[in-house]
């Protein structure tokens, strides 16, 4: 059984919806958020590192090998419990500059380059672009097998409604400074959803099919189809290699550096930042091996594991838990696209555009108005 087209496009147009409510919510309120408010929001826009490979690949890595996916998990947590400095001096040098993007921060460091910043702002399109595609696949085939009909139309569906929504929330300014309040509380409230949907499968599957995680864990262990799973070996070095790299990508991905540093509106946010994705992260990952080893003992290789959070609950009977799971998906894909087209809209209209724009001696004078939406226009495409 699977989720037809039509009712996985229906769904996520209306989740959608409730998004663009709580992002014109935000941009409409005159004064600042609450600082409370404001706090949660700045830690919990740092899930935006939780995407659908996170949220669905990562069982698919412990599937293949136990403690595959936890350099995933491992690396940011790491990074905020003991680089909080790093990222404190960080914020203080981008603020002091106006810096917009990761790769103007970079070009900062090197006497404001613009040739590096070129190249960085290229690099981090051609890379993270592919990224985005298959996020924009893991919204599709979490919900509707790729040769059904109407697949590739709920595919055009729901990259146009994300990029309406970014253009709308993410391209208001020019001042790339000014901090997308309405965007990132959006941001905040799918961080939420994907957490609850990952955490709802990983209580069913644990508490649900099995009598908790001594008895998951024991019928795992006595599964005679998973001998050679366990009898695997640790890849201690691999896994340190990956943490570490978790690490840097964490630093240097533009979504990242866009949510902790850009849309950073107060220092102070990151005292209780420190403590709060730390704990989103675990809280994230507690279910990834329950659900993996559910995975493989119900359905086997019949499946492949990333489907494993949706089809759980879907072949047991709770269709309705299944599309919970579909909107966490849904979440932890669309947070990533929209937070990582803005970022790289940023980086080519400011590093590789305006430079461009601004040496063009052909190009007769505009006024500021008219040199601003073009600009807008540019980063909006």
């Amino acid at each position: 059984m699977m989720l037809s087209g039509g009712l996985v496009a229906l769904i996520f147009l209306l989740y959608m919806a409730l998004l663009f409510v709580i992002a014109f919510w935000g941009d409409r309120r005159r004064a600042e958020l609450n600082p409370r408010l404001r706090v949660w929001v700045y830690s919990l826009s740092l899930a935006v590192w939780c995407t659908s490979w996170t949220f669905f690949g990562a069982v698919g890595m412990a599937a293949d090998q136990l403690w595959g996916f936890l350099p995933i998990y491992l690396g940011p947590v790491l990074l905020f419990l003991f680089g909080s400095r790093l990222y404190a001096r960080m914020i203080a040098i981008s603020k002091q500059e106006n810096i917009t993007s990761i790769a103007d921060f970079i070009a900062s460091r090197y006497g404001k380059s613009q040739t590096l910043g070129v190249v960085v702002s290229l690099l981090c399109l051609v890379s993270v672009l592919p990224y985005i595609a298959l996020q924009l696949k893991g919204i599709v085939v979490g919900g509707v097998p790729t040769d059904a009909v109407g697949a590739e139309d709920t595919a055009l569906v729901v990259t146009l409604v994300l990029a309406l929504f970014t253009v709308l929330f993410g391209t208001r300014s020019l001042d790339v400074t000014e901090h997308h309040r309405g965007m990132m509380l959006a941001i905040a409230f799918e961080s939420l959803v994907k957490l609850l949907a990952f955490l709802a499968v990983g209580i069913f599957v644990t508490f649900g099919l099995f009598g908790g995680a001594v008895e998951l864990l024991t019928d795992a262990r006595n599964n005679a189809a998973l001998a050679a799973y366990w009898q695997q070996d640790t890849p201690v070095l691999s896994l340190l290699f990956q943490t570490v790299i978790a690490i840097l990508a964490f630093v240097c991905l533009p979504r990242q550096f866009q949510v902790a540093v850009v849309e950073n509106s107060e220092p102070g946010d990151l005292r209780l930042a420190r403590w709060v994705f730390p704990v989103y992260v675990i809280l994230a990952g507690l279910f990834v091996i329950p659900i993996s080893l559910a995975g493989q003992m119900t359905l086997g290789s019949g499946l492949s594991a990333d489907s494993y959070v949706i089809s759980l609950p879907l072949l047991q009977g709770h269709p309705e838990l299944a599309l919970l799971a579909f909107l966490g998906g849904a979440s932890a894909a669309s947070g990533m696209v929209i937070v990582a087209a803005i970022a790289l809209s940023t980086m080519v209209s400011n590093d590789v555009v305006l430079p461009a724009l601004l040496r063009s001696k052909t190009r007769p004078e505009h006024s500021y108005e008219q040199f601003r939406g073009w600009l807008l226009n540019v980063r909006r495409t």
